[in-house]
């Protein structure tokens, strides 16, 4: 576990991102397709991914754990995309996940506000 240091400036969010962007990337394919580069586009613009490097190796694993699927289509702007779509699987993984992030982010919000009521 890391030690905190004071004076020393952190960016809390690539280690708080690492357990949920997955899970994040299958919300996105709950409601319509999409190809890699809009995913990494529409991450980013949120802080939770900072390059397609990050993006392409969790596709990988979930295309191979069976969560989304894929196919390819032609492009009018470059070469054909990989098109990624959420399975029946990935949906099952992601209700699931929403029942246990609303009870973590639930405690956390709790202590946070109980923390900031033992500071007044």
């Amino acid at each position: 576990m890391r030690r905190m240091v004071l004076g020393t400036a952190r960016n809390p969010i690539p280690e708080l991102s690492r357990g949920v962007v997955e899970h994040c990337v299958l919300a996105l394919l709950r409601e319509d397709e999409s190809y890699a580069f809009e995913l990494v586009r529409v991450l980013g613009s949120r802080g939770l991914v900072t390059s397609e490097g990050t993006i392409y190796p969790l596709l990988a694993r979930l295309r191979r754990d069976g969560l989304v699927s894929t196919t390819w289509r032609e492009s009018v702007t470059g070469p054909p995309r990989r098109y990624y779509q959420i399975t029946s699987a990935g949906r099952a993984v992601l209700d699931g996940f929403l029942g246990d992030w609303t009870d973590f982010r639930d405690a956390v919000d709790a202590i946070l506000a109980g923390a900031a009521e033992r500071e007044e």
